[in-house]
């Protein structure tokens, strides 16, 4: 049901402080996201950047409209860019993950059978249904956050609003837990890889990076840490996507939507473990390239062939 215009948006008294913590932290992490984004040449990971900006956005808002319960947009700005914000944390990871799969298997090896969906289609595959699913849930939200009591039919502007940004979370749910299968199964199966990958690298910079032979290329020895932060990052963000879910099927009368905690326990905690883990093992500093286009191989460059005839197990990127 709709809020009387003169009463709070929200069902609770909303706390200013917790939101500006909330600001100042991922605020801190788009800092250093930033700094390491431009020193790493990780242009790709502007992606993550924008959606640590929303979260910014959307916590410094929240601290404006604990002050103003009664201002719709306020309420609504912060509703949409919260909510929003992980379907893009979402494609970055997909993006590092199918960088992962280039970089480390073979050529040859890059079949369905490995994962499930041919490994060069496994960004553009994932990112079409995150864009999908963020746009679904961009119309859901908005309808629900920007619906008054006064409107007309506003009981049932709201019941579409909601079945519409669960239609979302639901598509985003399926899509990213079939990818976390994907990536948990690849954490194990990447194994196999390893020991050719290996004999094809050479120290550099005293262990911290390797070269492949041949290649002007470096990749960090310990790339395999960020299969972790991917394996953890997905579990984070898909409690938070059931939360959501929980959230909007229950309504404004639920227990959820009547406890501000919820909300900073299952979304905007789980989401900052997410930032966090990716500014401790940021993706620019183990993967050889991160830009947005993966460049030609290099005039006078060629592959290195293994004694069982495979191609190289890290090409330039």
């Amino acid at each position: 049901m709709a809020r009387a215009p003169d009463l709070s948006f929200y069902a609770y008294t909303p706390s200013a402080a917790v939101a500006a913590v909330c600001c100042a932290l991922f605020g801190i992490a788009l800092i250093w996201s930033t700094v390491m984004t431009v020193r790493k040449r990780s242009w790709v990971w502007t992606v993550q950047l924008l959606a640590i900006l929303m979260e910014v956005i959307g916590y410094a808002d929240r601290i404006v409209s604990a002050n103003n319960p009664t201002n719709l947009n306020l309420y609504a700005v912060q509703f949409c860019v919260i909510i929003l914000a992980p379907v893009l944390m979402a494609g970055a990871i997909y993006v590092v993950f199918g960088r992962i799969v280039f970089h480390v298997v073979p050529a040859q090896e890059r079949t369905t059978r490995l994962l499930w969906i041919p490994p060069r289609w496994i960004t553009p595959i994932f990112v079409a249904f995150d864009v999908l699913s963020l746009i679904v849930q961009l119309i859901g939200a908005v309808a629900v956050s920007s619906t008054k009591a006064t409107d007309e039919n506003a009981a049932n502007k709201l019941k579409i609003g909601k079945d519409v940004a669960l239609a979302g979370l639901t598509l985003q749910i399926v899509a990213f837990g079939l990818f976390t299968i994907i990536a948990a199964r690849f954490h194990f199966t990447s194994q196999r890889f390893e020991a050719r990958l290996q004999s094809r690298l050479e120290n550099a910079d005293r262990g911290r990076s390797v070269y492949v032979k041949g290649s002007s290329r470096k990749i960090n020895p310990q790339w395999r840490r960020l299969l972790y932060a991917i394996n953890a990052s997905c579990v984070l963000i898909l409690i938070r996507s059931v939360f959501r879910v929980v959230e909007f099927a229950e309504g404004p009368t639920g227990t959820v939507m009547q406890q501000e905690w919820f909300m900073y326990v299952l979304d905007t905690l789980p989401i900052f473990l997410v930032v966090v883990s990716f500014c401790l093992i940021f993706p620019g500093s183990y993967l050889p390239y991160m830009g947005f286009r993966v460049p030609k191989q290099p005039e006078g460059a060629r592959e290195l062939q293994s004694a069982d005839g495979s191609g190289i197990a890290l090409r330039e990127v």
